[in-house]
This record gives structure tokens, sequence and C-alpha cells, in this order.
């Protein structure tokens, strides 16, 4: 009984923070009218429509397209980092650990406005080539750089996961399989890579769904010239005042996510009874 009154707060603040603005994302989204007048709202699916464009879906797909990106690279990059990491010296591993955690401490804006001054006209990069007489490159307000944003400020989502998953791995498993004359590789494919799935499935999640929504990075980073559905998003509700059609982005880009959580759950529940199995 104790448990469930120290439960209403919990509640109470799923309910003011999580559900009630949901439900007003999906009411502008359905109607139309006169954002700061109730009474002048109408039902209507006229703001999917206007979204289901050509225009405004090219945007949506160059969104899933870096974000895709930028957590394929964030695995390739970040599944060697934590396999070293856990197999590393307790004392060494603590070291590197507050190493990927400690960017994580700034703003993610201040982390963001740094590579402006390493990838612009007379940044860090251009000056180094300068140096060596090749001339400076334009770096800033393409969708690489973006891309390279996102994975800065994302990698530490998938190498942490995969790393708590990594660490807590029974050695006595890896030792059995050596003794019985498997190779390193055999030992890595068998039994090492099937059990981290479920930390590469949470980092997978914990980067595609801030890379899929961002704009801050690509406001900085891409400009005008890369806009994301995040931006498009931004500027329905801070710049032209229209929510209705904000709303109705916002509430599509949710379904994207939450189509995203179901499949890579439905991947996290199968990898659960191969485990089962190798167990």
């Amino acid at each position: 009984m104790k448990l469930k009154k120290m439960a209403y707060p919990y509640l109470m603040w799923i309910l003011i923070f999580i559900f009630v603005p949901l439900i007003l994302v999906i009411y502008f989204a359905i109607t139309r009218g006169n954002s700061k007048d109730f009474e002048t709202f109408v039902l209507s699916l006229a703001n999917f429509k206007r979204f289901f464009t050509p225009v405004y879906l090219k945007v949506l797909l160059k969104s899933l397209k870096l974000s895709i990106y930028s957590t394929m690279i964030t695995l390739f990059l970040g599944y060697p980092v934590a396999f070293i990491i856990s197999r590393s010296k307790i004392k060494t591993r603590n070291i590197m650990i507050l190493l990927f955690v400690f960017p994580m401490w700034m703003n993610l804006l201040l982390r963001t406005y740094a590579w402006l001054t390493i990838l612009g006209k007379n940044g860090i990069i251009n000056n180094i080539l300068m140096f060596f007489g090749f001339g400076t490159k334009n770096m800033l307000y393409r969708e690489g750089a973006v891309l390279l944003g996102m994975v800065y400020n994302f990698l530490p989502f998938m190498v942490l996961p995969i790393y708590s998953v990594l660490v807590k791995m029974d050695n006595s498993l890896i030792e059995a399989a050596q003794d019985l004359g498997a190779k390193s590789f055999t030992v890595f494919r068998k039994i090492i890579f099937p059990l981290s799935v479920p930390g590469i499935i949470t980092g997978i999640t914990m980067v595609f769904v801030p890379a899929v929504s961002t704009f801050v990075i690509s406001s900085l980073l891409g400009g005008n010239k890369t806009p994301l559905i995040g931006n498009l998003i931004e500027q329905q509700f801070l710049v032209s005042g229209d929510w209705h059609f904000g709303s109705s982005m916002a509430l599509v880009l949710i379904v994207i996510i939450f189509i995203f959580a179901y499949i890579t759950g439905k991947f996290e529940g199968s990898s659960g009874k191969e485990r089962g199995v190798l167990w």
C-alpha cells in the first residue's frame, strides 16, 4: 500500500508533463483555426494532407537518412571502443569512461558551437590546410557537417549501453569456449556479440531518437541549407505561429519513433530467446 502511495507523485508527473502535452499535440494536429482562439477550431486532416507533399516529405526523408547514417556510424565506432574499455583494467576503465562522460556535462549547444570554430573558414582545420598549402575548404552548412555533429554528440549514447552489457558479461563463458579450442573470432561471433545485442539495441534507440528529432545541430552546422524535420517543427511553433501544422508534423514524428521502438523491441525479444538457448 505504501508503494502505491509513493507512486502517486510519479503518476502526477507523467500526467502533467507527458500525457497532457501529448493530448494537446494530438488536438492541435487534427484541428485548424486561430491558434489563439479555441472557439474557431474545427476538426480537419488538412494539416496531414499538407505535410504529405513532396516538399515536406523530402525533408522527412533527409532527416531519416541522416539519423540512420549517424546511428550506423556511432555503432561502427562505438562498439570497438566499448569493447576495449570493458576489457581494460578497472582504473583505466574508469578513466576512459570519465573521458566519454565529461563532454556530456556541457550543454549540447556549447558542444555544437565548438565545431563552428573547428570547421569554419578560419577554423582550426582550414588553418592547418593553409599551412600545408592546400587552401581553405568549405566544410560548414553541408549534410556532412550535420552528420559529424550528430556522431560527435550522440556517440556516448551508443558506447555506454554497450559497455554496460559487456562489462557485466560472465567471463567463464569465454574461458570455457577458449578451453574447448574456440579461436578469438569464434568466441566473439558465438558468445560476446550475441550477449551484447541488448546493449546494441539500446544504443541504437538512444542515438536514433534524438538524431531524427534534432534541430540545434542542423541549425548551427547546416544553416538554412540542411533543414531537418526538427527545424520545420521549431519554425512552425516559434516563427510561423502555425501550431496546428507544427503539431501534425510532431505527431508524425512521434509515430515514426514509436514504430522504430516497436521494431527494436521485437529484435530485443528475439535476441533474448537466442540468449536463453545459448545459456
